[in-house]
């Protein structure tokens, strides 16, 4: 580089393992500097790491190496574009070395560089030895003997010197997810790790973007007015050296960019937002404002930064004990409670068989009648269904309990409930329990290491301060609303909402659709209100903790729901696991706003 960039264009092409192949050659013929691929989530992590011990040549998205790289290659190298991904999961090696080996059959010869250094789980029995806790729950350090990986999350600024170095490419373990997006622009425009505001901002474009097509009108409250699912456009960040960038996507394609849809991914998945924490920085949100600037053009600005904490952020999965699983199809009359009454009967024959084998009781059973309120709480007796999915999961120490609801989960089909039925392929799943174990490091005792053409150098990133809680300055919150004819409605006819999963824990985020009706949302939503909602969630706990955060810059607030999804990703049984349904039960609920302010 001869010097700072005017302007860089970087396209967001995957949301997970798993997520389309049409993206990246969408994003390539738009004319993007920079495409981030994000592959990974805790659950990802779990089950990588699960995959590298049985191969050791395993434990990557090869998603990525045998669609987006081997389908893309010689277009990526024509036009020049350069790609940042964490596809390389707990195995960067191994991806890299597939990724060569595929390019030399087309006759190329990239530079790839690889981020490591925040694998440690060789590290495991001194982690268990200091009594490390895990940082939301306080649970003793797993047994190491159980431990799948250990990784810490890291930042961006080793893959910002990699592509100083020359990189075409940089491949990544675990990363935060929004480094993917903020290296680039740390690159190209010189960002130094003092640059608070700008790498806030820079964050809040790989936070936008990291999910795909969720910012261009994937998994909008709106979905109605999002035309053309199947030819979605994937998102463009037009970004500048100031940190504001617009939000856009490929001309012709389909989806909608509007300060709605960008706004509810920015409260994806998001806690305090004025405490946004990834490695290089602490991101303030509550002030960002988005403006309609075009046609399927949006600006973003006014992120805030703070020095970035002086930890890393680790996730360590170990196995714990083994989970059944089955799917039952139930039809006809009273189909709820059909399907209920025989799951019951399923677990009561198979606690009689364990007890008969000197086998302990299953430590954890969960019954869900899909298509009958399952993910609202309610008695599915009271549904008036004729066609549900009755969901059965059993949990145990031991394998050959578990094996026995895999001879039993099929009776009910020849002799409980009429309408009992089944389909080809649709199995009962035996399946090791991979738990999250999350807990905080120092950042002296981890050093990333960047690997490019055959040298491994150690990288340090400077830290000129660290974070303090008592730098945030909270907003007053919505005035008190002005009493005056009221109506009541779904909180759908006033808002958009969103919801994602944070470990054991769920955010729910909402933006009025106009800001006169914040006061009124406000008021409707106190906590204790949001508690109610979802109490079912809570498992019976009688002080939930939630929390609620404003953001008036979008005319929104955030509420983050503690230990509320029988503990998270791949430790859950819950049908919605991941709370991507959970901002839709909260525009179910009845709020009361002025009749003049709804259309």
């Amino acid at each position: 580089m001869t010097g700072p960039s005017s302007s860089v264009r970087i396209g967001g092409a995957c949301a997970s393992l798993g997520d389309t192949s049409v993206a990246a050659p969408q994003l390539i013929a738009a004319g993007v500097d920079y495409i981030m691929l994000d592959y990974l989530a805790e659950v990802t992590m779990s089950y990588m790491a699960v995959i590298k011990r049985a191969n050791a040549d395993a434990g990557y998205a090869r998603d990525f190496t045998e669609w987006v790289w081997k389908e893309n290659l010689r277009e990526i190298t024509r036009r020049g574009v350069k790609l940042v991904t964490n596809a390389g999961g707990t195995n960067p090696v191994a991806c890299r070395d597939r990724m060569m080996a595929i390019a030399r059959e087309q006759g190329l010869n990239p530079r790839i560089a690889i981020i490591e250094g925040e694998d440690l789980v060789a590290q495991a029995g001194d982690f268990n030895a200091a009594g490390v806790r895990e940082m939301f729950s306080g649970t003793e350090f797993p047994d190491p003997l159980r431990i799948a990986g250990i990784n810490a999350y890291l930042g961006a600024f080793p893959i910002a010197e990699a592509f100083a170095r020359g990189a075409d490419h940089v491949i990544t373990g675990r990363v935060v997810d929004s480094a993917l997006g903020l290296a680039p622009l740390i690159h190209e425009f010189g960002w130094t790790p003092a640059d608070y505001d700008q790498l806030a901002s820079g964050t809040l474009v790989g936070h936008v973007l990291e999910c795909g097509a969720q910012s261009t009108g994937g998994l909008h409250t709106d979905w109605r007015d999002v035309p053309d699912w199947a030819h979605i456009g994937y998102p463009i960040a037009e970004c500048e050296a100031d940190g504001s960038f617009v939000l856009t996507k490929p001309q012709g394609s389909g989806g909608l960019v509007t300060p709605a849809t960008v706004g509810e991914q920015m409260l994806y998945e998001i806690g305090d937002p004025q405490a946004y924490i990834v490695p290089d920085v602490v991101c303030d949100f509550s002030g960002v404002t988005m403006t309609q600037a075009g046609p399927d053009q949006v600006r973003v600005s006014a992120a805030k930064g703070y020095a970035p904490t002086a930890t890393y952020k680790v996730c360590a999965t170990y196995y714990d004990g083994f989970r059944a699983t089955s799917l039952t199809p139930v039809l006809g009359i009273d189909a709820p409670a059909k399907a209920q009454r025989q799951a019951a009967a399923v677990l009561t024959r198979l606690g009689e068989m364990l007890r008969d084998r000197n086998l302990a009781p299953f430590r954890a059973t969960r019954i869900d009648v899909i298509g009958a309120g399952a993910t609202y709480g309610q008695d599915p007796e009271q549904s008036a269904s004729r066609e549900v999915m009755v969901k059965i999961a059993v949990e145990h120490d031991e394998e050959k309990a578990a094996k026995l609801f895999m001879r039993e989960w099929s009776a009910p089909i020849t002799s409980m409930s009429v309408g009992t039925t089944t389909w080809f392929g649709l199995d009962a799943k035996l399946l090791k329990i991979v738990r999250l174990f999350s807990f905080l490091i120092p950042k002296t005792q981890v050093r990333a290491v960047i690997d490019l053409d055959g040298r491994r150098t150690p990288f340090e990133a400077a830290q000129p301060g660290v974070f303090s809680p008592g730098q945030i300055v909270r907003p007053a919150g919505p005035a008190a609303p002005v009493d005056e004819a009221m109506v009541e409605v779904p909180l759908i006819k006033v808002a958009w909402a969103r919801s994602g999963d944070k470990g054991d824990s769920f955010n729910v985020g909402v933006i009025a659709r106009r800001p006169e009706l914040l006061p009124h949302i406000s008021a409707a939503l106190t906590p204790e209100h949001v508690a109610k909602v979802f109490a079912h969630e809570f498992a019976g706990e009688t002080q939930p903790r939630i929390d609620r955060f404003d953001l008036p810059g979008i005319h929104g607030l955030n509420f983050l729901l503690h230990e509320a999804l029988g503990g998270g990703g791949g430790a859950s049984m819950r049908v919605d696991m991941l709370a991507k349904g959970k901002a839709q039960q909260l525009l179910d609920q009845l709020v009361r706003v002025p009749a003049s302010l709804v259309q």
